[in-house]
């Protein structure tokens, strides 16, 4: 019987954080409108900031994650093509394997676990400090001025931190295939714009910008049910990155379902 009372609880609990999740999605839609309408009183400064913040202190780590990934994963598949005398064809599995797929997963997932957490702890610390409250009492939308400037942030900012990841594992890719392979860097450039159709690029940006969204509102959304205690605020850190990296692989995997035609 305790276990099915702790199953309920559970899916309450799953169901309330749905409804206030699409609520938040609901506030940020009617925000920019606000702000299409107003553009002039638009929190930039806070964009410019949170841009910052997400976007170029992140490039020292995604550059170096996505070049060592490009390493293994050069190595790995030339010990399997050399089998079969199919050199040649390591420049199209790592070009469609990283523009498509690994360059903006792991931009996301390294996001998600640097930004996402730091958006939460944010927003939580306010709660804990009442600040959200004195933005109440003042009449300042929380939703306009703490979700929206970082949602947007991560929008513009993941496909520019994804392309940098891609181009960084494309790099290391081309390192060990040459030391593995002998394949020239030369070679391996002229025959990438072939091997990597615009549709596979495409695909990729778009998907960032989606992931930045979610990975922002996520955020965002532990962070206001955040209680004004630490040990809430430790836990909705946790919940926060883990629920971020979660949804982010179910969407690629239902981006991977729904355009597995496109770029092929």
């Amino acid at each position: 019987m305790r276990r099915y009372l702790r199953m309920g609880e559970w899916v309450l609990q799953i169901g309330d954080h749905l409804r206030s999740f699409l609520a938040l999605i609901g506030q940020l839609t009617l925000n920019l409108g606000r702000l299409a309408r107003a553009p002039h009183e638009g929190p930039w400064r806070d964009l410019s900031g949170h841009l910052y913040r997400i976007g170029a202190t992140s490039l020292p780590i995604t550059a170096l994650v996505g070049f060592l990934i490009g390493v293994v994963l050069a190595y790995l598949t030339s010990q399997q093509l050399r089998q079969f005398g199919a050199d040649a064809y390591i420049v199209d599995i790592l070009g469609v394997s990283l523009v498509r797929e690994l360059g903006p997963m792991l931009a996301a997932i390294l996001i998600a676990g640097r930004s996402g957490s730091a958006i939460t702890a944010q927003i939580g610390v306010m709660r804990v400090t009442d600040e959200l409250d004195a933005m109440r009492v003042m009449g300042i939308s929380h939703t306009y001025r703490l979700v929206m400037p970082r949602a947007m942030a991560l929008a513009i900012a993941m496909p520019l931190i994804s392309g940098w990841t891609t181009v960084a594992g494309l790099l290391g890719g081309m390192v060990a295939a040459d030391l593995s392979l002998g394949i020239s860097p030369i070679f391996f450039l002229n025959a990438l714009p072939n091997a990597v159709s615009v549709g596979n690029l495409v695909l990729g940006m778009s998907k960032s910008v989606v992931f930045g969204v979610l990975i922002a509102l996520i955020g965002c959304h532990f962070g206001l049910r955040v209680q004004p205690n630490t040990q809430s605020l430790g836990q909705g850190t946790t919940a926060a990155v883990v629920t971020a990296i979660t949804v982010v692989i179910l969407v690629d995997a239902l981006f991977a379902v729904l355009f597995s035609q496109v770029g092929m």
